[in-house]
């Protein structure tokens, strides 16, 4: 009797897991890390982003609405076409149900855009355009971690503050750093202050002399470096050789994160202005996961590794919310639900999928005053979500009509 009536329970309780289970698409969820991992961004996402996605996934417990979690990841070599092929092949053929993290801004833009079309849900991590979150919205488009509006208001705020009045722009030659110029132009602007040009940079390059050369000659106050990761790094590095800084001009590294600063060291980075929207050690909780962070992977996460995480996490949140993983029912909870977790404290997701937040102003430390490795940041400011990002309603996303 004993024995029949365990058996029936263990009976009834497989067909609740099965239940549960067939709520959801192949009886699991698929998650693609799609990202840069051999290029100028392999440090500012890279492997390390898909380690988070990992280490989401295992701290969520590995299951979502009672289905095991999977994740995946492909080099999509920052070309738009390659990622374009790798979604389709995921969502074709592999039964990837959602894509993530997606550094630079075309192959953002264009795996959305796919996505979009296939009825599959993306939260960008890696991507910075305003235009995922603007007049190329989608209804299952998610921008999570930062933007370049975000960008222009912590760091070009700050230096227009500070005198940096007149501007020239070094801008990689594709979309973010068109965004991005743009953001920080109009911010500059608008507070009283004056550019004076710019000049637009093959991504990837190795020689910025001429550049560098256009922009010493304008006699700007502050040169925006309108690019990120090793195109930053190398710009900074021969700006240095060309005595600029030492010539009373700033340097503005507009999209420069923990990763790069690691790469290039507090002796070249000190001094530098940037804005994040996560900092290992910004308070005791970011700083366990930090800790845990780097015990995985021998380095400190920067805001596109943690905003991967918590994008995950979220991610299977809604999963769980909705009892499936149907694109309009998730979608439908990532709107809904707070996010609350170490990367976020009260985001909330706006119509457009911007998720809003807190952004930080941060300082790169003097060489002298950093005390343990990776500890390379002074925060000199908290900027609101509602300062950061722009405001939903004047986006120019139009999901009605979609």
């Amino acid at each position: 009797m004993r024995n029949s009536l365990i058996a029936s329970t263990a009976i009834l309780l497989s067909m609740g897991t099965a239940a549960i289970a067939a709520d959801v698409s192949d009886g699991k969820v698929k998650i693609g890390i799609l990202n840069d991992q051999s290029g100028v961004y392999a440090d500012f996402g890279g492997k390390w982003s898909y380690e988070a996605a990992k280490m989401a996934v295992e701290d969520y417990g590995g299951k979502a609405a009672g289905a095991p979690v999977e994740v995946v990841t492909a080099d999509h070599q920052n070309k738009a076409d390659i990622a374009s092929n790798i979604a389709r092949q995921w969502y074709d053929t592999e039964q990837v149900d959602s894509i993530m993290e997606l550094t630079s801004s075309s192959v953002g833009l264009a795996v959305q855009a796919l996505s979009k079309e296939k009825k599959k849900i993306t939260i960008n991590t890696g991507a910075a355009t305003t235009e995922l979150t603007g007049k190329q919205c989608s209804p299952y488009g998610f921008h999570w971690a930062y933007d370049t509006h975000s960008l222009a208001v912590g760091t070009g705020g700050a230096l227009v503050k500070q005198g940096g009045d007149s501007w020239f722009f070094l801008t990689a030659d594709y979309a973010f750093g068109y965004s991005l110029e743009e953001n920080t132009s109009n911010f500059v602007k608008e507070n009283g202050g004056t550019v004076a040009g710019s000049v637009r940079h093959p991504l990837a390059t190795t020689d910025y002399s001429s550049f560098l050369l256009q922009a010493q000659s304008s006699g700007a106050k502050v040169i925006g470096l309108a690019n990120a990761g090793l195109d930053t790094a190398n710009a900074i590095k021969q700006a240095a050789e060309f005595g600029i800084v030492a010539g009373g001009q700033r340097l503005a590294a507009l999209l420069f994160t923990l990763a790069e600063v690691h790469g290039l060291g507090l002796e070249a980075a000190q001094g530098l202005t940037l804005t994040e929207g996560f900092y290992w050690n910004r308070d005791e909780e970011s700083a366990k996961f930090g800790k845990r962070f780097f015990d995985r992977t021998g380095r400190m996460p920067n805001m596109v590794q943690a905003g991967t995480y918590s994008a995950v996490t979220q991610y299977l949140k809604a999963i769980d919310k909705a009892g499936t993983d149907e694109t309009d029912a998730v979608s439908k909870a990532l709107h809904e639900m707070p996010v609350n977790d170490v990367f976020a404290k009260n985001g909330t997701v706006a119509a457009n999928g911007r998720m809003i937040h807190d952004m930080y102003l941060l300082e790169v430390k003097k060489p002298g005053e950093s005390n343990v490795d990776w500890d390379y940041f002074k925060v000199l400011a908290t900027i609101p979500g509602k300062d950061a990002f722009i405001d939903p309603a004047k986006s120019g996303c139009d999901l009605v009509s979609q």
